[in-house]
């Protein structure tokens, strides 16, 4: 395929047909366009964008560069949530074993960390034994049996997103409305869904940064989404500040677990994370509705609620673990100890008053250079580095309280982290006016 006129046709702002589409994505997938031709293109959408049929041809070509994952008849229906991304967004951890005990077939195919925001699998890679790399027959089988699964995607399942994915990530193009998009929607599509759920973030650390971006985008995948026969609704959260207490990979799988146990996060010494649980029963409440499981989203929150205090989702997370390989007993001891990393300092604060910033967008550049998050393809994440016992917007502090724990590979590195983290936070002498966490929902 002669690449090259398609790439100037989208450089010059010209849409292509569904058919140079499928052949594009078709032969990019088969190695036949190189790719730092395939990386122009993505700036070129970046800057062109795309019309809502070549979103719509893109997302299908993609969906159809692989197989797409059958499941047999089953009166528990199959559904799905996916987040375009923040600082300390880990829940889909325990929303997945959640939405089994729910009634519901869970086949969440995720990703890796894009920029500064982490990624699913990274996360659940840091537990001992875990391995997210299972074939397509696998993951039926663990869906049917279990009710949940959290993996990658096969190397014969959506192969173009897998690619595009990696490239966009080193090439600046990760904040693209079509890309992403047809990144999100070509893997749900190919889980066959009955139903999604979408968390759009907006703010400093989101790819959208501003609620109007979000909502564009939010109703660019909802429409796409019910017109390929999935019932898709969209909820519009706020990432300026990073979602619960612990940031990084390891940290963040504790803090998952507390939420599964109901209870304030000792493991990490931090208070109650009520903005984590918050999201997990609202996403929880929105597909039992949109099942027909529950009247209303007050009904969907309470039985979601009931659910997750019987700690049968806990028993369902270490039943999806052990099925993926995980060594439980190595799990468990690693739960125990206070920290992985070999180096952590505290972050204090310098005066008393109210906190009124915790910058998620800085605190993510911090754990990327510590190590947990990429700068290119082949960056090694460390699982052990990262943020914990961070404070929030709104709380009181007093001087030498703790703003933050600064996980690190070396003491070097972590005080390094401690005096640039130190701009992310400010404190004044009234409280702040708080966003809500929840900006609206599209249907």
């Amino acid at each position: 395929m002669n690449f090259l006129p398609h790439l100037e046709a989208k450089r010059d702002g010209h849409a292509l047909s569904p058919v140079q589409i499928a052949k594009l994505v078709a032969n990019f997938t088969a190695g036949h366009i190189p790719d730092y031709q395939m990386a122009a293109f993505l700036m070129a959408v970046f800057f062109r964008g795309m019309t809502a049929d070549e979103r719509r041809a893109l997302t299908l070509a993609m969906r159809d560069s692989g197989d797409v994952l059958r499941f047999p008849p089953d009166e528990r229906p199959l559904v799905d949530k996916h987040s375009t991304g923040g600082v300390g967004d880990k829940v889909s951890l325990p929303l997945a074993p959640l939405l089994a005990c729910l009634g519901f077939r869970v086949p969440m195919i995720s990703g890796r960390g894009l920029g500064i925001t982490g990624g699913t699998l990274d996360k659940l890679e840091s537990i001992p034994g875990f391995t997210p790399a299972l074939s397509a027959d696998r993951i039926t089988e663990l869906v049917q049996t279990v009710g949940c699964v959290i993996c990658g995607q096969t190397d014969t399942m959506v192969p173009a997103d897998k690619r595009l994915y990696a490239l966009r990530d080193v090439t600046g193009t990760v904040p693209s409305l079509p890309l992403i998009t047809a990144s999100i929607l070509s893997k749900k599509l190919a889980e066959s869904l009955d139903a999604l759920v979408l968390d759009v973030k907006f703010g400093s650390a989101a790819f959208m940064q501003t609620e109007a971006q979000a909502r564009e985008l939010a109703q660019a995948m909802v429409t796409l989404g019910n017109e390929c026969g999935v019932n898709t609704r969209a909820v519009l959260t706020d990432m300026h500040t990073p979602l619960g207490r612990a940031a990084g990979n390891w940290l963040e799988v504790k803090e998952a677990v507390a939420c599964l146990t109901c209870g304030p996060t000792t493991q990490t010494g931090s208070p109650d994370t009520p903005d984590l649980r918050k999201l997990v029963l609202e996403f929880a409440a929105h597909l039992l509705t949109q099942t027909g499981k529950a009247p209303t989203l007050e009904a969907g929150r309470a039985r979601a609620a009931a659910c997750l205090a019987t700690g049968a989702p806990l028993r369902k997370w270490e039943q999806m673990l052990a099925a993926q390989g995980a060594d439980l007993g190595a799990y468990h001891a690693r739960l125990e100890l206070d920290h992985l990393a070999p180096a952590v300092l505290e972050l204090k604060a310098t005066r008393a008053g109210f906190l009124t910033r915790c910058d998620a967008r800085l605190l993510g550049e911090v754990i990327r250079e510590l190590g947990g998050g990429r700068l290119t393809t082949a960056s090694v994440i460390h699982p052990e580095v990262g943020v914990d016992r961070l404070a929030k917007p709104g709380e009181p502090v007093q001087a030498g309280d703790t703003l933050a724990r600064l996980h690190a590979r070396t003491e070097s590195e972590a005080e390094t982290a401690r005096r640039r983290l130190a701009d992310a936070f400010e404190i004044s002498d009234l409280p702040p006016r708080l966003a809500p966490l929840i900006a609206g929902t599209l249907i």
